[in-house]
């Protein structure tokens, strides 16, 4: 659905002094409960890419935040029925009270749920236009 380098988590990508290749990867929280699933998929990947000593390292700076959820991540994850975050830097319209927009049907009438998602980096929101409940990543 989307890629870690969609979602901003991977930091970079270097040849370490050992010569080795090295990916620094962000994790979205401290604590994040699919941190070894997402390390274990990216030593894989550097098995398969012909890099057997190739090297994850975790990294807490710069912190990860929603921002770095590239246009295209943000697509696929309102596609998938998840509404990305407005990245901080984007102008907000006034609103006069509306909601986020909802993946499903665009409609602003929607309001918190839950604090709680499937995950703990996203809340849930309802929306009064198609009577759906999706999942908001939240800007952390």
């Amino acid at each position: 659905m989307i890629g870690l380098g969609d979602l901003g988590v991977v930091e970079s990508v270097a040849v370490a002094d050992d010569g080795n290749l090295e990916v620094a990867i962000l994790p979205t929280f401290l604590g994040c409960p699919a941190l070894p699933a997402i390390t274990a998929s990216v030593r894989e990947v550097l098995v398969r890419c012909g890099h057997p000593e190739g090297r994850v390292r975790h990294v807490l700076a710069p912190a990860w935040s929603s921002d770095r959820i590239s246009e295209r991540g943000r697509t696929a994850l309102a596609a998938h029925g998840i509404a990305p975050p407005v990245p901080s830097d984007a102008p907000e319209p006034v609103r006069l009270g509306l909601g986020t927009p909802c993946p499903y049907c665009g409609s602003l009438a929607t309001r918190p749920h839950s604090a709680f998602g499937p995950a703990r980096c996203q809340s849930m929101l309802h929306c009064a236009g198609c009577r759906e409940t999706f999942p908001l990543m939240t800007a952390m």
